[in-house]
């Protein structure tokens, strides 16, 4: 597993820059004085932004260099570095793996152009970080995963496609976490929540929000929770999501509120459990159902009010301002 913050070597493979236009872009931008600059930041809402662990919300690079990687190689240098950074991705970049990035970073795309294939991005004790505006395809494993104790990392306004194993997993004692205005397109594994049933560590932790994201025709773990609370789910819209949209596990508390299910056979598992794993906690209100089977739920969760504020869309308004807001080169929501 690759490194991302303190003095733990990074072990990576190195990667190269793909295809001839990607090689052209990069060419184009050595000789140009003053690369495009990615669209303005913002902040997040949800647990993102939340004062704890030392970090009062989620600023990325702001404050440090603004940088435009024109190599893979190059890109894998910043991310590994320990300087506060702004990395602007323009062109497709190949990598294998993957590669470990160190705090308080921001990793954008310029307009519609940054692209991270054949890998992915990963979190080892790493803090403070903004992905954003980015298309990840072809992951031979997970296109982010954020483990490994890490905090205050916010994923926004990507797309996702083709990953091997999960698009965004948040696992092994992470906490703080945002994922927002995503668009998961056709992908198989789209979240994971705590990585096994054994994972008892994780109690505690995984405090996570997920809003405004775009599960088209996604399989799958939208997300699968373990232990996690709470977990909080609004706002998305669920659009034929083949095996299930939601399932809360291993006693975690899942709030799903003001979301949007469309042709979903299984919105929602809870007291029932999951595959191989426990029952969990799951409430469910102000959510839409059409053409979609019954959500499960079970028991109490602890609210998310208790640490954020927080403003829910009407239901009924979100497949069309998911659809026109999610994924790269949107006209981006809050």
């Amino acid at each position: 597993m690759s490194s991302a913050s303190g003095d733990r070597p990074l072990l990576r493979r190195r990667a190269f820059l793909a295809g001839t236009a990607s090689t052209a872009l990069g060419g184009a931008l050595l000789g140009r004085a003053t690369p495009a600059r990615a669209a303005a930041i913002g902040s997040p809402i949800g647990f993102a932004s939340v004062n704890a662990l030392g970090l009062n919300g989620t600023t990325g690079g702001a404050g440090g260099r603004t940088v435009t990687p024109t190599s893979a190689d190059q890109f894998l240098d910043y991310i590994d570095s320990k300087e506060t950074l702004i990395i602007q991705v323009a062109g497709t970049f190949a990598i294998t793996s993957k590669q470990g990035v160190r705090p308080n970073k921001t990793v954008i795309g310029v307009g519609t152009s940054g692209h991270i294939t054949g890998g992915g991005l990963d979190f080892y004790r790493s803090s403070n970080v903004i992905v954003r505006n980015i298309r990840f395809t072809d992951a031979e494993d997970d296109a982010v995963n954020i483990g490994q104790e890490s905090h205050h990392i916010w994923i926004d306004h990507n797309t996702f496609s083709g990953a091997v194993d999960g698009s965004v997993d948040i696992v092994r004692a992470s906490d703080y976490v945002t994922v927002s205005w995503n668009h998961f397109d056709h992908s198989d594994k789209s979240m994971l929540i705590s990585h096994s049933d054994g994972a008892s560590s994780d109690v505690g932790h995984l405090k996570v929000t997920i809003h405004h994201n775009f599960f088209d025709h996604s399989r799958q773990r939208h997300p699968r929770v373990r232990f996690g609370e709470p977990v909080h789910v609004y706002n998305n819209y669920f659009l034929a999501n083949e095996l299930y949209a939601v399932a809360s596990t291993e006693n975690a508390g899942v709030l799903v509120e003001g979301n949007y299910f469309e042709n979903v056979p299984f919105p929602l598992y809870s007291a029932s459990g999951y595959a191989d794993s426990g029952p969990g906690r799951a409430v469910q209100r102000n959510n839409i159902f059409v053409g979609s089977g019954t959500p499960e739920t079970s028991g109490t969760v602890t609210e998310p009010r208790t640490y954020y504020p927080y403003t829910v869309d009407a239901p009924a308004s979100i497949p069309a301002s998911v659809r026109a807001g999610a994924g790269i080169g949107a006209a981006w929501g809050p």
